[in-house]
C-alpha cells in the first residue's frame, strides 16, 4: 500500500494541535485524513472508518482518558501514534501493553508528524510479524507433539515401528489430501473414543 493512500485517523481536543498534525500529514503527501476532537464515541467512528492509522493527540491526558484510550488501542489491531506533552513511566508502560507503537512525549512539532507515523507503522508491522511467527511456531509444536501421539497409538495397536507407524499416517494423509496432524488428531480423537 503507497503512503498516501493510508486512511488516517487523527483523535485531538485541541484544534490548534490537530491542524499541526494535520499540516505535517498533508505536506507529507497523506490526503485521506481525518480528525475528531471528541474520544467518545471513537471506537464507532474506527470501525466505520476503518483507518490504517490512528494518530492521538493529548495535551494534558488525565488518567481516566489516557485508560479509556489504552482500552480502545488494545483492542483496535493498528498502529497507533500516541502524542502527549508530559508523561511518567507508568503511562509509557501501560501504552506500550496496550500496543501504542510510538509513544512520543513533547514532540509535536510538524515535521517530526511523518517521521513518527512512519516509525509506527514499521513498529507495528514489525510487532505483527514476530506475533504471527510465534503463533505459527506454536501451531508446529503443538502438531509434532499429535503426530507422536498418534505414531504411539498405531504403533500399539497394529504392531508397527515407530517408521512404519509414521509412514502408515503420511500415507493415509497423501491419501484424503489432508495434513498429516490431521489424520494424527483424528487418531487420538478415535482412540479417545475407543479406550
Amino acid at each position: 500500500m503507497r503512503h498516501a493512500d493510508l486512511t488516517i485517523l487523527v483523535i485531538d481536543e485541541n484544534a490548534i494541535r490537530s491542524s499541526i498534525i494535520e499540516e505535517g500529514l498533508r505536506e507529507a503527501g497523506h490526503l485521506k485524513v481525518t480528525v475528531i476532537h471528541e474520544v467518545n464515541g471513537v471506537a464507532r467512528i474506527i470501525e466505520t472508518l476503518k483507518p490504517d492509522v490512528i494518530i492521538i493527540d493529548l495535551e494534558n491526558p488525565n488518567r481516566d482518558m489516557m485508560e479509556h484510550l489504552f482500552q480502545l488501542t488494545r483492542t483496535v489491531s493498528r498502529p497507533i501514534a500516541m502524542f502527549v506533552d508530559r508523561s511518567d513511566t507508568a503511562s509509557i508502560e501501560a501504552a506500550v501493553d496496550a500496543g501504542v507503537s510510538a509513544y512520543i512525549v513533547d514532540g509535536l512539532r510538524k515535521e517530526r508528524v511523518k517521521p513518527i507515523l512512519d516509525m509506527a507503522v514499521s513498529r507495528f508491522n514489525a510487532f505483527s510479524r514476530l506475533q504471527r511467527e510465534l503463533a505459527d511456531a506454536k501451531s508446529a509444536l503443538e502438531d509434532r507433539k499429535v503426530v507422536e501421539r498418534a505414531k504411539g497409538i498405531v504403533m500399539k495397536m497394529r504392531g508397527l515401528s515407530e517408521e512404519e507407524a509414521f509412514a502408515l499416517l503420511r500415507q493415509t494423509a497423501m491419501n484424503e489430501k489432508k495434513k498429516i496432524a490431521e489424520i494424527a488428531q483424528s487418531v487420538v480423537t478415535a482412540a479417545g473414543l475407543l479406550t
